[in-house]
């Protein structure tokens, strides 16, 4: 304890106190580690370690340390870590927005040398194939002649999603909303399904006997359709009629481009996005067999990781893609 006088004050000291030492300066924090912000970079870009591993040639455990010694040294947490791959924090997109384009820049001059005339790298889009084909490339055309790499993928959505999550596409339209947050998803265009035939179908049914008898008017119609569980079908039959659908189809295409052309050739009724088939309906090659007031919809989304890409040419695609969907 310190003695005190009787008044209670302290005692004085056996020494005179010197001059006050100079304020000390605050040692400012460490850099940060490139190679740790282009890994942070990596997993914010392709929401998973193991993806971002592949992506830059590195075990998962290296990827994991680099990514926990970065949040030691921030004092943040980066990612919440889900089931399936991770989602940025806020801190974690703020700090991917501020690195995001100087270590790009500084990609480029270390990959390929300042000014050697590279290629610039491809954009790899990837989705349903009749979308791809009939809307999407058409829209990219004059991107491709002014220069851009174009390499496209189709398949499957849910495929394509998880091929986006690994950092094989940059970009996937998606009739499948992607859940969580490793993923951003802006709609894209309206898909509006038409039960449609041949003109030489549409007389023998009758004009305006689909609305009056219902699914009843298309008995003995052959069925085509490019699934054999019939799912275009059935949900129009669920949200038109009321009612299930039953019966098989007479012909089965695996491309909805296959079951158009069955068609338009009189092989029987279909429902088909309208974006598909709006030339045939125009030109009279097919026949609307019924306009319901509430059509069924199908929403495409276009989907790519969080954060900024790492190649300037997919914002372009993107923008583009975005700004011609109206018109589809």
């Amino acid at each position: 304890m310190t003695d005190r006088k009787p008044n209670g004050s302290a005692a004085p000291s056996a020494h005179r106190p010197g001059p006050p030492a100079p304020d000390r300066p605050t040692r400012p924090h460490a850099p940060l580690d490139l190679t740790h912000l282009r890994t942070f970079l990596a997993v914010h870009r392709t929401g998973s370690f193991t993806a971002a591993a592949r992506l830059l040639s590195l075990s998962q455990p290296t990827v994991t340390t680099q990514i926990r010694a970065l949040e030691r040294q921030l004092g943040r947490e980066l990612f919440e870590r889900l089931p399936r791959g991770v989602a940025p924090t806020p801190y974690a997109d703020d700090l991917a927005a501020r690195v995001a384009a100087p270590l790009d820049a500084l990609a480029a001059v270390a990959d390929r040398g300042p000014g050697d005339g590279a290629p610039a790298q491809p954009v790899h889009l990837a989705g349903p194939a009749e979308f791809l084909c009939v809307t999407a490339l058409p829209a990219l055309a004059p991107l491709v002649a002014d220069g851009l790499r174009l390499h496209v993928v189709t398949g499957l959505s849910d495929e394509l999603l998880d091929g986006l999550r690994a950092g094989r596409h940059d970009l996937v339209v998606s009739t499948v909303r992607p859940r969580g947050r490793t993923l951003t998803a802006v709609p894209l265009a309206d898909e509006e399904f038409v039960l449609v035939a041949a003109p030489q179908w549409a007389r023998r049914i009758g004009a305006g006997h689909v609305a009056a008898d219902g699914p009843a008017a298309l008995a003995g119609v052959p069925l085509v359709t490019y699934a054999e569980d019939l799912p275009i079908a059935r949900r129009y039959w669920r949200h038109v009629f009321g009612r299930r659908l039953s019966g098989e189809a007479a012909l089965t295409v695996p491309d909805l481009r296959g079951v158009l052309a069955a068609v338009t050739a009189g092989a029987g009724f279909t429902v088909l996005p309208r974006y598909l088939c709006r030339a045939d309906l125009d030109a009279g090659r097919l026949v609307a067999l019924l306009e319901p007031e509430d059509a069924p919809i199908n929403t495409a989304y276009l989907v790519q990781r969080p954060g900024t890409p790492d190649n300037p040419q997919v914002t372009r695609v993107r923008d583009r893609l975005l700004a011609l969907a109206g018109e589809w």
